[in-house]
């Protein structure tokens, strides 16, 4: 029911989904939508992967701007676990049924380093060391219009569903968990936009979309969170036809060897065409 729930799947008198925990009232018409159940077996498709790093333990992806983790309502094949499962051998079971090895996820439209358990015991403990923000870093690279005013700084915030649309989430609430992410402003670009790096401290569904959002930052071409530009801008918007967000840098330690490793990538082309385009002054015609 929970997850029922969270996907929207429930209403009370026609109204929004609700929380899991909202109070009802004699009268009140509860709907629920079951929807088609989803496969759990897993077929591994071959697909290219950008292996920065593999050992028995675990792996390092580079995954790419619109490639989804693991299986959902929508994506029930061609997803990174079923390239995973393919590349990896005895990956199933590890984590969850439709989620074996996945220890964080990235966005769909958000590119960048990855990794990935390759047995249970990492698994375990790679969840442990993401969960209690403990020995592992994670900076994101955004770009960001109109730009945040300051160098540098810190939102700390609580964070749940938003109360009326249950597909988005929002920092603006008044109980939540908490989210906490440090931004830094790496340069300012024409349009009133900026190159921004994110540091997150805690790891929410899309919270530096949301974060920079609700701040008045939104990242150029974010679907769900972002404005709607005029102008050059827009047309940048739509020729990246995503969010400009990268995940450039991936620090933990193995959990088999204690070794300390660390992991960067640079945007992919469609990221750096935008950077390059924010840049240069605009043409002025033949």
């Amino acid at each position: 029911m929970q997850r029922l729930i969270e996907a929207g799947d429930v209403t009370v008198n026609g109204d929004a989904p609700v929380k899991a925990g909202t109070r009802l009232r004699a009268g009140d018409r509860v709907t629920v939508t079951i929807r088609p159940p989803v496969p759990v077996a897993l077929i591994p498709e071959a697909m290219p992967l950008a292996v920065l790093f593999e050992d028995p333990h675990l792996v390092v992806l580079d995954k790419p701007a619109g490639l989804v983790v693991h299986p959902a309502p929508g994506h029930a094949t061609g997803t990174l676990v079923h390239g995973l499962l393919a590349h990896v051998d005895d990956l199933a079971g590890i984590g969850g049924e439709l989620r074996p090895g996945i220890v964080h996820r990235l966005d769909k439209d958000t590119s960048g380093v990855m990794v990935v358990a390759k047995d249970e015991p990492t698994q375990q403990t790679l969840s442990a060391a993401f969960k209690a923000k403990t020995e592992v870093v994670r900076e994101y690279v955004a770009i960001a219009a109109p730009a945040p005013p300051g160098p540098r700084g810190t939102i700390r915030t609580l964070y749940d569903r938003h109360p009326v649309d249950r597909k988005r989430f929002s920092s603006k609430v008044n109980r939540g968990k908490p989210a906490v992410t440090h931004w830094e402003v790496v340069e300012r670009l024409r349009l009133g936009a900026a190159l921004v790096r994110c540091r997150l401290e805690t790891g929410r569904t899309h919270q530096i979309r949301v974060h920079l959002a609700d701040s008045g930052w939104p990242l150029v071409g974010d679907p769900v969170y972002g404005r709607r530009y005029a102008g050059e801008l827009a047309e940048l918007a739509r020729a990246l036809g995503r969010q400009a967000l990268h995940a450039a840098r991936l620090e933990l330690v193995h959990p088999v060897t204690g070794a300390r490793l660390a992991f960067a990538t640079d945007p992919p082309a469609d990221f750096a065409a935008l950077l390059t385009a924010l840049r240069e002054p605009p043409s002025d015609g033949p």
